[in-house]
């Protein structure tokens, strides 16, 4: 079949007419000899979004390489015959969905097909969190979960991504669920989506699910006498976090903030922003100005589905600074440590991927804990054995396993007014945590330098070239030893890492982003003084910058 003769087939199978309207002017086009509309057929229909662990995401559009309802529906047909096949009894599927454009319909087409295909679909009851639907999962017993979201990505971009109940805990899926499931959506792309059988009898979870949520998010740090008093500023980046937060603040009882109001509720288009990722420059910049007149001691954000958290604080020259990742993790670690520690917990761990600080693996060992490291994902780190807590740099925390087994920016953000409002218990802020922390471990700085490429082949190109010759130097510091994760290290599972370890004990690693056409490089070094290290890491970032550019 012609690349043309697919896309009349596509388009003769898709629901939706914006889409289809995409594709006959695309297909009338190159059918009157448009060269750009034959190329842009040819691209669309040479290939297909592939379902890997992360499930789906990109760009919506009209074509088996774009987000749109034949897609989606192909992935949720072959979602249920991937669990009609491993369960004994009717398979239960819970499905939620973001504010993004579609997401809604998508979340709805796949409760028809789900029901349809006598599996038993519960759809949650409006947009919400993506940690609501992870603790669906586990707090319904379901077999699987998804949640169609494409989190911090461009305005038009959306995703798909699966959990699993059962022995996986809820945790988004591993291999080889990834490629059953995609073995099985490829048999369904085979035929034509009108065929599918559909239903309307799926069921919409009940509120005591959302209610069941802030009520465990609520527990997890309950705010203390120092919270009395406390100012800070709130956005939610024109995503779904506000309407649960709100809640799960009320029941724990810390004060309401200031808000950026133009960002509170959920926007499709994101209209204040760029780029609603909180940790790209400009993003916070209304919470900022926000905070800066209303005296505020602190700052949270959540990206829009809710599952990552930024915090910022004052800089000390009457503006704002935003914590990276590894700072907010590593006070959260730190946290988890003392929890695990007082309360005596058998074969307490602590984890966080490979990319992120090594300043977790110190607070495990001073306190007795267990320490793991794992490829990028919470979907590796949820499933570490004995886990109290896990992070990753990029704004995710798991503080409360035993409920949400994913990243959740609710949980954390209410640990962080915790810990916030304990220390102005005792006349301390913020910075000085921070302080203690240097003073106690040393100081970890880390750093990460990345290059956005045309698409993920120009991606790979690059890492191969660095695997077929490996840096002898990262700027003035020669390398020491590389690790390749390729084929697994040290009882990880193959991932497509390089960890570079330097002379001087500083380490790089490189590996690809999960969800852009992006090569990251991640830095790590550590000193006894926040001078020491800033220098020790600005010269890293240099010569990885100088490094990128060779290649």
């Amino acid at each position: 079949m012609s690349a043309l003769e697919a896309a009349r087939a596509w388009r003769d199978q898709d629901p939706d007419a914006e889409t289809r309207a995409e594709l006959d002017a695309l297909i009338d086009a190159a059918a009157g000899g448009d060269a750009g509309a034959r190329q842009e057929i040819d691209e669309r229909f040479a290939s297909r979004l592939a379902f890997g662990t992360a499930g789906l995401r990109g760009a919506l559009g009209a074509g088996p390489t774009r987000m749109n309802r034949v897609l989606v529906a192909q992935a949720a047909a072959g979602l249920a015959g991937y669990l009609r096949a491993q369960a004994d009894d009717v398979p239960a599927v819970v499905i939620g969905y973001d504010g993004r454009r579609n997401s809604e319909v998508f979340a709805r087409d796949s409760a028809e097909i789900l029901a349809g295909a006598g599996l038993r679909a519960l759809l949650l009851p409006r947009p919400l969190p993506t940690p609501v639907l992870a603790f669906a999962v586990r707090h319904l017993g379901a077999d699987a979960g998804v949640m169609v979201t494409a989190s911090h990505n461009p305005p038009g971009d959306n995703g798909y991504k699966v959990y699993l109940g059962g022995a996986d805990g809820g945790s988004q899926i591993v291999s080889p669920a990834d490629a059953g499931i995609a073995a099985r959506i490829e048999r369904v792309a085979a035929g034509d989506i009108r065929d599918l059988p559909r239903s309307d009898r799926y069921e919409i979870a009940p509120e005591t699910v959302v209610d069941a949520y802030v009520a465990a998010t609520a527990a997890v740090s309950p705010a203390p006498p120092g919270a009395s008093g406390l100012r800070w500023a709130y956005t939610a980046l024109h995503g779904v976090g506000w309407e649960t937060f709100a809640r799960v603040l009320d029941r724990a009882g810390y004060p309401t903030p200031v808000t950026v109001d133009a960002q509170l509720h959920p926007d499709a288009a994101f209209p204040t922003v760029a780029f609603p990722n909180p940790e790209e420059p400009g993003t916070l910049d209304l919470a900022f100005a926000l905070a800066q007149s209303a005296d505020a001691e602190l700052v949270i954000a959540h990206d829009p589905d809710a599952d990552r958290l930024a915090v910022a604080m004052p800089d000390g020259a009457g503006g704002f600074r935003a914590l990276t990742g590894n700072q907010i993790g590593l006070l959260l670690g730190w946290r988890a440590a003392r929890l695990a520690a007082a309360s005596g917990a058998a074969d307490a761990t602590l984890a966080c991927s490979l990319v992120s600080s090594p300043g977790l693996a110190a607070v495990a060992a001073r306190y007795g804990l267990g320490f793991h490291a794992t490829l990028t994902g919470f979907k590796w780190i949820s499933r570490t054995p004995g886990l109290v807590y896990g992070f990753e740099e990029a704004l995710g925390y798991l503080v409360n396993p035993d409920t949400v087994r994913d990243k959740d920016g609710l949980s954390a953000a209410v640990a962080v007014l915790g810990l916030v409002a304990e220390a102005r218990g005792a006349g301390r802020s913020l910075t000085d945590l921070l302080d203690e922390f240097d003073r106690t471990f040393g100081v970890f700085a880390s750093g990460q330098v990345s290059v956005r490429l045309a698409d993920t082949a120009a991606v790979a190109t690059l890492m191969a070239a660095l695997r077929a010759q490996h840096p002898a130097a990262v700027g003035d510091v020669p390398v020491d030893r590389v690790d390749d994760l390729l084929d697994g290290l040290d009882g990880l599972p193959p991932g497509d890492v390089l960890r570079l370890w330097l002379t001087d004990g500083s380490r790089v690693l490189v590996r690809p982003s999960g969800t852009e056409p992006k090569l990251k490089l991640y830095l790590d070094v550590r000193a006894e003084t926040a001078d020491a290290a800033s220098a020790r890491l600005a010269s890293l970032t240099a010569g990885a910058r100088a490094l990128l550019d060779a290649l």
